[in-house]
C-alpha cells in the first residue's frame, strides 16, 4: 500500500478579494511626476513602500516625498522600506524637495522620511529646511508632515514641526498588543506621547493604522479611545498587505463593510476626520484633512 502524496493547500489568505484590486500607473500626468522625481534624485515613499495607490495620485500630480534617505534605522515587520545603515545625508535635499514641488504646482504636499536613530537630533534640522524653503518656494502649498518616532527626543520634535506645516501625523501603525510583533523598536505610549506633544505645540494631529494583522474589533476601539484621549484629530484605516514572503502575513483581508464601521465609530469617538477603506494609505486623500 503506497502512502498517498500530500496535497498542499494554497493559503486563502494569500488570494486578494476583488475590492484590493488597482489600476496600474498610467497616463501622462504620472510620466511627468515619475521624470520630475527621477531627475531631481528624490524617493517616495510611493515607490519604497510599494503603495497601492500610486497610480491614482501620480495620476493626480501628486506624491509623497520621502526625505533624509531611503534607507531606515529601523526594521519593523510590515514595511516594504530596506534597513540597514544610512549614509550620510544629502543637505543639499530640501532645496530639491522644493523645487520639485513647485514645478509640479503641488496645492498639499505630503513629506515623511525614514527613520534616522544614528542621528543625535533625529534628522529634525534636515525636516525643518525641507518644510521651510517649501513654504518659501511655493507658500500656498498646503503641507502635511508624517514624522517618525524621535525616541522621546522632545528637543529633536520641537525643531521637527516647526518649519510651518498645517499638519504634523505619525503613525500608531497597530493596535497595542500587537507591538512587539509589529513594531519592536517602537513604543505605544511613546507614540502616543508624541502625538500629544505635537497638539500641545498648536498642529493638527493626524495618525494611522493597519487592520488584517490579527487585531480585534475591541483592540481597534481601544487604539482609537487612546488616541482621542492624546488629542489626535485624524485617523486613517487601511488593509495590511504583505510587501514581501520576508514580512509579516496577512491574517485577513478585513471587509469593506468593517472599514465602514470603523469610520463610524471613529467619528463618535470624536475624531474631526476618519478616513478608512481596505486601500487607504496615511496619506490617501491627505489635502482632504484640512
Amino acid at each position: 500500500m503506497f502512502d498517498l502524496p500530500v496535497v498542499q493547500k494554497k493559503d486563502p489568505r494569500n488570494k486578494k478579494p476583488p475590492w484590493l484590486k488597482v489600476k496600474l500607473p498610467i497616463g501622462e500626468d504620472f510620466k511627468r511626476v515619475r521624470k520630475l522625481v527621477d531627475e531631481y534624485k528624490l524617493h517616495t515613499i510611493c515607490q519604497s513602500g510599494n503603495c497601492p495607490n500610486m497610480g491614482e495620485c501620480w495620476g493626480a500630480g501628486t506624491a509623497t516625498f520621502m526625505i533624509l534617505g531611503n534607507t531606515c534605522t529601523r526594521s519593523c515587520s510590515f514595511c516594504a522600506v530596506k534597513t540597514g545603515r544610512p549614509p550620510e545625508y544629502d543637505e543639499d535635499e530640501p532645496r530639491r524637495v522644493a523645487e520639485a514641488i513647485k514645478l509640479m504646482q503641488v496645492k498639499h504636499a505630503v513629506i515623511t522620511s525614514v527613520n534616522r536613530d544614528e542621528l543625535k537630533d533625529r534628522g529634525a534640522e534636515i525636516w525643518y529646511q525641507t518644510v521651510s524653503q517649501v513654504k518659501e518656494s511655493s507658500p500656498n502649498t498646503t503641507i502635511e508632515t508624517l514624522i517618525p518616532d524621535v525616541k522621546a527626543n522632545w528637543e529633536a520634535l520641537s525643531r521637527m514641526i516647526d518649519g510651518g506645516q498645517e499638519v504634523v501625523s505619525h503613525n500608531m501603525e497597530t493596535v497595542e498588543a500587537l507591538y512587539r510583533k509589529v513594531r519592536p523598536q517602537a513604543k505605544y505610549d511613546r507614540s502616543l506621547e508624541q502625538i500629544k506633544r505635537t497638539k500641545a505645540a498648536g498642529h493638527r494631529t493626524k495618525s494611522g493604522i493597519m487592520v488584517g494583522l490579527g487585531e480585534t474589533k475591541e483592540q481597534v476601539f481601544k487604539i482609537m479611545d487612546d488616541l482621542v484621549k492624546n488629542d489626535c484629530d485624524v485617523l486613517t484605516i487601511g488593509q495590511y498587505l504583505q510587501p514581501t514572503k520576508m514580512h509579516l502575513a496577512v491574517d485577513e483581508f478585513v471587509h469593506p463593510d468593517i472599514f465602514a464601521e470603523y469610520k463610524e465609530v471613529g467619528l463618535k469617538k470624536g475624531f474631526d476626520f476618519v478616513e478608512s477603506g481596505p486601500l487607504v494609505r496615511s496619506s490617501y486623500h491627505a489635502e482632504r484633512h484640512l
